[in-house]
């Protein structure tokens, strides 16, 4: 169920028709004025401060809930990491009502499909059901946010589980150390600083005590929102919302967490000599700000420009034409405080790692001096909106968005507004934010070298 942000790919699935997709794909750099239907939701506080938004659908029989949670890695303190993904498991483990991994069969049995991602920012649970299914939706979400089975044996079990999957994700897997590393490097801030999957020490130190306390503290209906968007009547769903949800007492507020990141006086390296990588991996990341800010926004825009798709300017340099990367591609992440900007490489068998760190210096140099062009700001405003349709076809992706905006922006109208915002980004900004940003004594560079390089450069026996 763990997520790297960096590696996760777009939550989309096929054309979205039913907008008109097709056209907006062929779209001139005129032609990104276009607009989505809006999206109408109704916005509903329970006394316990459960957030409620409905969004009714009726294109098809089903549903979708997603109940966002205000808590990620940036709340677990020095000692106790690896919290919010252990919880992200441990919802799944009974509660007062519900037993041990009935919640997975009541749901797959009555036609649904589930899951549930932790990140830096927020946990989030979501299902889609058929719509004679909202009841079991709510009942099964309601009982776990208010009676969770916290047993030693729980605790236990999901430990285990959870090391494990840090053992086949990250630990057992080739530049796993640096996907790391970038992060611990680049933030002084222990809030981003630490892996959202924990580290082993800190898991074998939780007790029940500390499972049970940070369960009371962030999984109070005062630190969620509730998300259904699909075939139902908003008066009938409230009700039921109210029925299953309005007796979870609500906790008090959980601690403020700064996310501010000072500034960085000089470029951090690290290079790790890992085992299982065959090739060498460049890994940049420069620190951007947070997200739904227009600078974020730009700067998102840059990543396509830079590195999304064949079109994009490292691919055509770096690839294509100067073949120094087999592989190469730019992401900028929008969270909640300091983000970042990530730059992810792997040089061309036979070329060396220092010379492909020179080829993405020099595009950078390139882009910081020349700026981008109106038809390369246009095609990546032109890809944010097939994403962002993509994403809009599904009520399951819906309800996740609303919910991800409310809890990181406080701002479920951004469903209706977001692309507006990216589409103000104008050229000026852009190539104003490469200037402020790509700058090197503000980076990050950690670059893997398979371990039997560092072998070959030990000295040898009797020399």
């Amino acid at each position: 169920m763990f997520v790297k942000r960096r590696l996760a790919v777009i939550l989309v699935a096929g054309l979205a028709m039913c907008f008109g997709l097709g056209a907006v794909l062929d779209a001139s750099p005129a032609d990104n004025d276009i607009k989505l239907p809006k999206l109408e939701f109704r916005e509903v506080k329970l006394d316990n401060g459960l957030r409620v938004i409905l969004v009714p659908d009726h294109s098809a029989p089903v549903y979708s809930i997603d109940v966002c949670y205000n808590v990620g890695s940036r709340n677990e303190r020095p000692g106790r990491t690896g919290f919010a993904h252990l919880f992200e498991h441990m919802m799944f483990q009974g509660s007062e009502n519900v037993g041990k991994g009935e919640h997975f069969i009541q749901v797959l049995n009555n036609g649904g499909g589930m899951n549930g991602t932790t990140n830096e920012d927020r946990t989030t649970y979501f299902e889609e059901l058929p719509k004679n299914q909202l009841d079991l939706g709510l009942f099964l979400e309601a009982d776990r946010m208010k009676s969770l089975n916290i047993t030693q044996a729980n605790l236990d079990n999901q430990r285990n589980a959870v090391q494990e999957e840090r053992r086949q994700g990250i630990d057992n897997q080739p530049y796993g150390r640096a996907e790391l590393d970038v992060d611990n490097l680049s933030y002084d801030n222990f809030a981003y600083k630490h892996s959202t999957i924990g580290s082993m020490s800190d898991l074998n130190a939780a007790t029940v005590q500390d499972v049970s306390d940070f369960f009371r503290i962030y999984y109070a209906p005062n630190n969620a929102v509730l998300t259904l968007v699909g075939d139902f009547d908003a008066d009938e769903a409230l009700a039921k919302v109210k029925k299953y949800f309005a007796g979870i007492p609500s906790q008090p507020e959980p601690p403020k967490v700064l996310l501010d990141e000072e500034p960085h006086y000089g470029e951090r390296r690290e290079t790790v000599y890992d085992p299982l990588a065959r090739l060498p991996q460049i890994i940049m990341a420069y620190h951007i700000p947070p997200g739904n800010t227009p600078e974020n926004y730009a700067m998102q825009q840059l990543a396509i420009i830079l590195g999304r798709g064949d079109s994009s300017r490292f691919y055509q340099h770096l690839v294509k034409d100067k073949q120094l990367a087999s592989e190469v591609g730019v992401q900028g992440d929008e969270r909640i405080g300091a983000s970042l900007l990530y730059i992810f490489a792997t040089p061309r068998p036979g070329v060396k790692v220092e010379d492909l760190e020179k080829g993405i210096d020099d595009e950078i140099a390139t882009v910081v001096k020349d700026g981008v062009t109106p038809d390369e700001l246009a095609k990546a405003k032109t890809q944010l909106l097939r994403q962002f349709i993509e994403r809009r076809r599904s009520s399951l992706f819906t309800a996740i968005l609303i919910g991800s905006y409310t809890v990181y922006f406080k701002d479920p109208n951004l469903i209706n507004t977001i692309l507006d915002k990216e589409n103000a980004v104008t050229l000026d900004q852009v190539n104003a934010a490469v200037k402020k940003f790509l700058v090197r004594d503000q980076r990050t560079v950690v670059i893997t070298l398979p371990a039997a390089d560092e072998a070959s450069k030990a000295p040898k026996a009797g020399k």
